[in-house]
């Protein structure tokens, strides 16, 4: 071996296995991190017996985005475009649960109106439903179906289509802003929206039809990853990955931030209908059936948008933005809540007089939620190890912050 080859071992990432600790028929095989099924720049350390996998060590790093250092060195207001590149998927639920935590330190929950609060659970639930036919199309490509991802990511143009005209981007929206919105929805959205909810409502019973009641569907997800109950609690597993393990606990029902008391849905878990509680399918399952409940949620804020609280001429959705945001006094407060992927939390620290933070941290539930796949992958196939991952549904930009 050359001398530059050792420099360049010693530099690379270290495995977590070595080859002196595998027994007869083992080897170490990394999948990733420019594998396609890995959703992102993960790489997973595998360690196999033939087809059956023995241990997985996921490794991550590849896209980090200092997004604490940042937060850290700009004002509250200033941090909304980095947020967005967190969960570049869901950025509308970041950014939401970034603004109402920053009220919260200021006091200004109160202030909110009304309309700007429907407004803002009306696009984080169109941002849900974005992510989640993002989540099952991706999966149903990773088993091999092609159909469904054709399907959902033709319906969820029609999504990034409004959000564009409501913001101006299609992806990082930078909308929901500290006291308020960026601007008021365009005239005539409210209308486009409720069509667009008309349509939607069938195709997510053909997506039942082609994937969910689908046999190979079922036949590769059912009892495939198990997640007992216990183990997504003890790892802190939030999300349709908690959920489908059979735990009904959900933060827009158990913080009731918002306005989010005011509006009626349920809370969907899995029940094991196909295989196991907490396996594959009962995670898809989730997602699907949460994507029903956003639809219900949008169409109960737009009946608000176009009554009670419907635009005026006088109406400013900046009117509650504070001038200033420098904190008085010492703070300490955690603030979560419910996008996509599970409970996303951000930790402030503040100091007297200052509008930067002097520590800020953000619990992303998509790292909680990797911590758990060498638990579930111990013993299934390598086919299945694809299978697993894609359930959990990760975005690397948020597992590494």
């Amino acid at each position: 071996m050359s001398t530059t080859h050792k420099e360049y071992l010693l530099q690379s990432e270290p495995n977590k296995f070595s080859l002196e600790h595998l027994r007869a028929g083992e080897m170490i095989v990394n999948m990733g991190p420019q594998h396609p099924s890995t959703h992102g720049v993960l790489r997973l350390e595998v360690v196999t017996d033939g087809e059956i996998v023995q241990e997985v060590a996921p490794h991550i790093g590849y896209l980090h985005r200092c997004f604490e250092k940042h937060a850290e060195s700009m004002a509250y207001n200033q941090t909304i475009p980095y947020v967005d590149r967190m969960d570049y998927l869901a950025a509308m639920n970041s950014e939401h649960v970034w603004c109402m935590g920053v009220e919260k330190l200021l006091g200004i929950t109160d202030q909110i109106p009304k309309r700007v609060e429907y407004i803002r659970v009306l696009v984080t639930e169109l941002n849900r439903l974005a992510s989640h036919f993002l989540a099952i199309g991706t999966y149903a490509i990773d088993i091999g179906a092609f159909t469904p991802f054709l399907w959902l990511l033709r319906d969820r143009e029609h999504i990034q289509r409004l959000l564009e005209w409501t913001s101006g981007a299609r992806m990082l929206y930078n909308y929901i802003w500290v006291g308020g919105l960026y601007y008021d929805l365009p005239i005539g959205f409210e209308e486009r929206c409720r069509e667009f909810i008309n349509y939607l409502k069938p195709k997510l019973d053909e997506l039942d039809t082609i994937l969910l009641t689908n046999k190979i569907f079922i036949d590769r997800t059912a009892n495939v990853g198990v997640l007992p109950l216990d183990v997504a609690i003890n790892y802190g597993c939030s999300g349709p990955m908690l959920r489908g393990s059979g735990l009904r606990h959900d933060l827009r029902r158990v913080d009731g931030y918002s306005v989010y008391p005011e509006l009626e849905f349920e809370v969907p878990i899995g029940e094991g209908m196909m295989g196991s509680t907490g396996d594959c399918w009962d995670r898809n399952y989730v997602r699907a059936l949460e994507c029903r409940e956003s639809v219900r949620i949008i169409s109960q804020c737009l009946d608000r948008l176009l009554g009670e609280h419907k635009r005026t001429p006088d109406f400013d959705p900046q009117a509650a933005c504070p001038k200033k945001m420098r904190m008085t006094g010492t703070q300490e407060l955690y603030f979560r809540g419910e996008t996509p992927r599970g409970e996303l939390g951000y930790f402030f620290r503040t100091t007297d007089r200052s509008d930067v933070p002097f520590r800020c941290h953000g619990r992303a539930p998509s790292f909680v939620n990797l911590s758990v796949l060498p638990e579930i992958s111990r013993g299934c196939m390598v086919a299945d190890l694809i299978a697993i991952v894609g359930s959990v549904d990760i975005v690397l930009g948020e597992v590494d912050r």
